[in-house]
């Protein structure tokens, strides 16, 4: 017979490897999950010991077919009758994908279930089995990819990939066959005899799982009545029985240990239940613990596994600022007292790894209840092991360091070192920990660098014209690297290079192959922190230049009604929240930006029903929209030509957008238009129709001094209004006067 397996995705090859364990001769990997041919003993054991299908199909017919009249004919003629009983329920579930004369999938299944009903009245004398969706007997399912229509019989039933012991559960719930997947990635299978750690055990499915793997349970010994194969008319009790027997007499006594910490006494309670339901409870030794504060002494071993599925905030009630701040000391913890450890975490934000301070050495996809996650595997290094490394890295620095510089590059050097001390003691005076120190003053080291709390660099180089030589181009760029760290002294290694070049549609908001770990630090900025990323995107995450205008924003936003336009990551929204905003309104094209934002508004403690961030085209958004505001900050890209959108040029587009912007206002409302057009021009059209004062130079801080093309910004308000204050204040001077006679 043919079956198939189906999968989570990037879980193909665990089940392939299951199907050739279970003695299938040919396997076929596809999309979805894995078809192989077994005799029923190949898939009695394939049920038995698999840990990582979802389904078990088998199949019944499979053709090409052009239209439902064709698939009814064709299934009228099947034998369902060597499938069902008169006394058999049954049900139909279905996958359609690219077929174009599907337009409805349940109506299909509805018509394969009109065929099978049709076949069964021919051969009984007009009776037919009953339908019941709720506790069928047998399920069939429906299959089309394109022309291709296959019918399948569920052989394993939905259940094959509950084990049965979870008979409790905490909050955030981690899958059987997920917890095992993350086992069989991480390092701990090949490592035999040496202790697994889960710190977040929760409801302790990854430590049953790890059990279950070091006794060698098969996962369908711990309740195997729940088979869907019961029910078909195929099944062979007596060699079920072998099969199970089998099974039976390879359980053994593990050799490693397994430990299950939780700070939640009632998560441990839950974890030693069902690891009793699944038979394995004297194999672990769950504790209550506090994680974040486990020191040294708490290590159960000189070496180990940490197999683990902490927190991270998607279907649990908790702050970005909380999650950081569980990441970090999680890294901490992990460094100071799990020295010699490996270490396997699952995530579904990976921003939130990066905070642990660790490098992986490979990484996992997988997805999670339908969260696309990763599965991060690092190495703690032990203290000897750290001190060769770390001597190993203080004697290629020195000789780094010790060679001279070249020509340009120490021209370079000394272009920084000026820059550095007419900048950074400005900068230190006024508590400003993030700035520009370069921006391609010489021509031929074109490249933008940014110092980020006096400890990281972003060095941005522009795209060298197609004259350039790669090779030469290359070599300045290396010389500016060496450059830059002699001039800053910081380690190469916190030296972040990316390229800098036009972008356009979505793929300005897509992560950049950089080559280099994937980072997230938290910079700070008059007393606001912002998420900043120096390796995923074109931008950080914090425009330097617009340091001024979100002061500005801050100081202009008291009780006032906020739009942030091309919103970004927020940074203007945080600001005007902090100067004490009614409300904030934030949109962008980008979802990724727009949760960012959303983090950076909570890691600065502004959260609530008053701020709101929407998914939309900003023009497309201010045409739909009739909220009023008090004071918008509106600051466009270039270009644009997203998908899905018209394209955007802010040179060729800025009467129309600005007068959106203008229509929202009410009273002395004020818009602050900035643009890093170098060539940008206010047309004619608004200077006549709006009060427009042109306010770069307030925006333009003094380590963008140099270089005051920047960006553009312009104050735009109703000139009816200027007029209404002018009276109004003529008016005040009069009555004073009159007063004081």
């Amino acid at each position: 017979m043919i079956f198939f397996a189906s999968c989570s995705a990037n879980q193909n090859d665990i089940v392939a490897e299951e199907a050739k364990q279970a003695g299938s001769p040919e396997i076929r990997v596809s999309v979805g999950g894995v078809e192989f041919s077994a005799d029923m003993e190949t898939a009695y054991k394939f049920c038995l010991w698999t840990k990582a299908a979802t389904r078990l199909l088998v199949l019944v017919y499979r053709a090409e077919m052009t239209d439902l009249d064709e698939m009814f004919e064709k299934a009228s003629a099947l034998p369902w009758e060597n499938w069902l009983g008169l006394e058999t329920t049954f049900s139909i579930s279905e996958t359609v994908s690219g077929c174009n004369w599907i337009r409805n999938s349940h109506f299909a299944a509805l018509r394969l279930k009109d065929a099978i009903v049709e076949r069964m009245r021919a051969v009984t004398d007009g009776e037919r089995p009953n339908v019941n969706k709720e506790d069928p007997d047998v399920v069939f399912h429906l299959h089309v990819n394109r022309d291709k229509v296959s019918f399948y019989i569920d052989f394993g039933g939905k259940q094959l990939s509950r084990r049965g012991y979870r008979q409790h559960q905490t909050t955030a719930v981690l899958g059987e066959f997920t917890a095992s997947a993350v086992i069989q990635r991480s390092p701990w299978l090949k490592r035999p005899g040496i202790p697994l750690l889960d710190p977040f055990c929760g409801s302790g499915t990854i430590c049953i799982e790890a059990a279950l793997d070091s006794a060698n349970i098969a996962p369908g010994l711990v309740n195997p009545d729940r088979f869907a194969f019961y029910k078909l008319p195929i099944h062979n009790e007596e060699l079920w029985s072998k099969v199970l027997n089998e099974a039976e007499e390879q359980r053994k006594e593990p050799e490693e240990k397994i430990y299950g910490w939780d700070i939640d006494p009632k998560a441990i309670e839950i974890a030693k239940k069902n690891a009793s339901a699944a038979g394995v409870d004297k194999y672990i030794e769950f504790s209550v613990k506090d994680f974040l504060q486990v020191k040294p002494e708490d290590c159960p071993a000189p070496k180990g596994c940490i197999v683990t599925d902490p927190p991270y905030g998607i279907r649990l009630e908790a702050t970005p600022s909380s999650l950081m701040r569980l990441y970090q000391k999680t890294g901490e913890v992990f460094i100071e007292s799990f020295k010699g450890w490996t270490i396997s975490v699952l995530c579904g934000q990976q921003e939130l790894l990066s905070f642990m301070d660790l490098k992986p050495n490979r990484t996992n996809s997988i997805i999670n209840g339908g969260i696309e996650c990763q599965i991060a595997h690092y190495y703690v290094f032990s203290e000897e092991e750290r001190a060769e490394m770390a001597d190993k890295a203080i004697k290629k620095k020195e000789e780094r360091l010790s060679a001279p510089l070249s020509d340009g590059a120490q021209m370079a050097y000394n272009r920084l070192v000026k820059n550095l001390a007419d900048i950074k003691p400005k900068m230190e005076e006024r508590g400003i920990t993030s700035y520009r120190i370069y921006d391609a003053d010489m021509p031929e080291y074109s490249a933008a660098i940014d110092f980020y709390e006096n400890q990281w660099i972003c060095l941005q180089e522009y795209v060298a014209p197609s004259t350039i030589d790669p090779a030469d181009a290359q070599r300045r760029l290396q010389e500016l690297i060496y450059a830059t760290e002699r001039a800053v002294g910081i380690d190469i290694e916190k030296i972040f290079v990316k390229q800098r070049e036009i972008q356009s549609g979505d793929f300005q908001y897509q992560r950049k192959k950089t080559g280099m770990d994937s980072k997230s630090y938290v910079a700070h900025e008059n007393g606001h922190a912002f998420i900043v990323n120096f390796t995923d995107y074109l931008d950080t995450g914090i425009f330097l230049d617009h340091r001024p205008a979100r002061k500005m924003i801050q100081e202009k936003s008291k009780d006032k009604r906020f739009l942030n336009l091309f919103c970004y990551t927020g940074t203007a929204t945080v600001y005007a929240a902090a100067g004490g905003a009614l409300s904030t309104v934030s949109v962008d094209t980008s979802s990724t930006y727009l949760e960012w934002a959303q983090k950076n508004m909570e890691i600065n403690s502004f959260r609530g029903m008053n701020h709101f961030f929407y998914k939309d085209d900003c023009r497309n958004w201010l045409s739909n929209s009739y909220d009023k505001f008090d004071l918008i900050f509106c600051d466009p890209p270039t270009f644009s030509n997203g998908t899905g959108r018209d394209s955007f040029d802010v040179y060729r587009d800025q009467d129309t957008l600005i007068d959106s912007c203008m229509y929202h206002f009410e009273k002395e409302g004020e818009l602050i238009f900035s643009t890093n057009n170098t060539r940008f021009k206010i047309s004619e059209y608004l200077e006549e129709k709006y009060e427009v004062k042109n306010i770069t130079d307030q925006t333009i801080d003094t380590d963008f001094a140099r270089h005051t093309k920047i960006h553009y910004c312009f104050s735009i308000t109703h000139k009816n209004l200027t007029v209404k204050k002018e009276v109004k204040t003529t008016t005040k001077t009069v009555k004073k006067v009159i007063k004081r006679s």
